[in-house]
């Protein structure tokens, strides 16, 4: 892993807190770090959340289907930590400005996780017949949606001692693979963007970061017939955490070299 720079290691962390442990609302309460997490229903968004929640996160939790939303939010709750689930769609403009109003409510934005992702078709097909507006629909959650939530968030994010924003890629980004060629491309332009906005905001951590294959609900719908064994996302979780807890140069990275460089 790249070095931290001089000055995110200046910043104090408590288990990868954005915020000391003194700070407190002018209503007198502990001010904890603050996270947005997109997708969070299931799977990686959810696994993530309940291990910020472990280290004292106030997290605001995204995705469309409330129920699952709702049963994910009060599983988040055990760890004593304050959680806002607001179902919606990231496409909408006003459901991102509903996210980033509530975090503010709970003390600012530390944290932008964008997870939430659309294959473009289901299953994977080859480019020929991939659907336009498949692509369409992927290219507006995976990019553009994560997009707005930054502009929208990018405020609170700027004002915070340690504002970071993670853009959850994938290898097909980078890799060629058959079939997912329109999904693929749509992590492609986000980790563009998220290269880009961190050389456009040196004040944050701005980091892509590649999970690697997982046993999701994302990947059986991708691809049905794929049943060979996959690690759980809580086991990717740790290397998330790392970086947190490390502060690198914001890039890109991939969870499994993040977590063999122990």
């Amino acid at each position: 892993m790249r070095p931290a720079s001089e000055a995110a290691r200046a910043v104090p962390f408590l288990r990868c807190g954005h915020r000391p442990t003194g700070a407190v609302s002018d209503e007198g309460t502990v001010v904890m770090p603050v996270g947005i997490i997109t997708g969070a229903s299931k799977g990686l968004g959810r696994a993530l959340a309940e291990a910020l929640a472990a280290r004292g996160w106030d997290l605001v939790l995204d995705a469309r289907g409330a129920g699952a939303l709702e049963e994910a939010a009060e599983a988040v709750r055990r760890h004593g930590v304050r959680v806002v689930a607001l179902p919606g769609d990231v496409t909408d403009g006003r459901h991102r400005a509903e996210l980033v109003a509530a975090a503010w409510r709970l003390g600012g934005v530390d944290l932008l996780v964008s997870n939430a992702s659309a294959l473009g078709a289901e299953p994977l097909v080859r480019l020929a017949e991939l659907p336009l507006e498949g692509l369409r629909r992927a290219l507006e959650v995976n990019v553009v949606a994560a997009l707005g939530l930054v502009q929208e968030a990018l405020p609170l994010l700027s004002a915070a001692p340690a504002g970071t924003v993670i853009v959850v890629s994938s290898d097909a980004a980078a890799e060629a693979y058959e079939t997912w060629g329109g999904y693929g491309a749509s992590k492609a332009a986000l980790d563009r963007l998220a290269a880009v906005l961190g050389a456009e905001e040196p004040g944050l951590r701005v980091w892509a970061v590649d999970p690697g294959d997982m046993a999701t609900d994302l990947y059986a719908a991708a691809v049905p017939d794929d049943d060979a064994p996959r690690p759980a996302p809580a086991e990717v979780v740790p290397a998330f955490l790392r970086l947190l807890d490390e502060r690198p140069a914001s890039g890109r990275y991939a969870a499994p070299s993040v977590l063999e460089a122990r």
